[in-house]
């Protein structure tokens, strides 16, 4: 069913209320940090056509998720975002959920992963109405794995703290640290075949593009019959 008002167009719209409420030099300091981390080889993922890492992480209840387990039921569409206080995250964690029926359709499962204490992971579950595994990555050790994990300049540090964002209260840790926003999508010889990594938090994979990378894996002959015009509903 066709909407309106497709991800990229609320990421946008969000970008620009951002750049107006916020004031010029802050806004050069996070630009000079996206920049950075695109130059960055450390934070660019893990590339197409390689193993993804098999790792288990709790989710908001405290139940322990294994990737491969995951993996043995179907393709895993398997995202890195930066926390509940993100308005950024919250539009695409949203937008994820109306993809849900669309990706069971062709047997995949949609997994989420942030820095974040399962007590705020479960607050953003309740508060979105997420229905997929949202996983608490603590310390960042599976974002690393995946290369998508940066220490928050101090420059950036202080913005955040400005507005009111302090990552201690969230990841419990003294350490600043990030992932840069990805979605691997992984098939199930556990290979990565789509990634999308942006060092800019406003962008996001749209899941439109999801859904039809994961229509394009299926055996020919084992493809759902899903209509080329629908699209996600938002």
């Amino acid at each position: 069913m066709k909407m309106t008002v497709k991800l990229s167009e609320q990421l946008g719209s969000m970008a620009q209320e951002l750049a107006n409420n916020m004031p010029s030099d802050a806004q050069a300091e996070l630009w000079r940090s996206i920049e950075e981390l695109r130059q960055s080889e450390d934070v660019n993922g893990l590339p197409t056509g390689v193993d993804a890492p098999d790792f288990t992480l709790t989710d908001a209840t405290g139940e322990f998720i294994t990737l491969s387990q995951e993996i043995d039921k179907g393709p895993v569409v398997l995202t890195f975002y930066r926390g509940a206080w993100c308005p950024f995250c919250n539009l695409q964690l949203r937008a994820y959920q109306s993809a849900i029926p669309y990706l069971e359709e062709v047997g995949a499962t949609l997994i989420a992963v942030s820095p974040q204490v399962p007590d705020y992971t479960l607050l953003q579950q309740q508060q979105n109405l997420l229905t997929f595994p949202v996983l608490s990555d603590l310390q960042g050790h599976v974002a690393a794995l995946y290369k998508v994990r940066y220490e928050v300049s101090q420059s950036v540090v202080r913005v955040m703290q400005g507005i009111g964002i302090d990552l201690v209260q969230y990841n419990e840790t003294a350490q600043w640290t990030l992932p840069v926003p990805a979605t691997f999508i992984i098939d199930q010889n556990r290979t990565i075949r789509f990634s999308h990594v942006d060092p800019n938090f406003m962008m996001r994979l749209d899941p439109d593009i999801i859904v039809q990378v994961l229509k394009e894996m299926q055996p020919r002959n084992h493809r759902s019959p899903l209509p080329e015009d629908k699209e996600i509903r938002r």
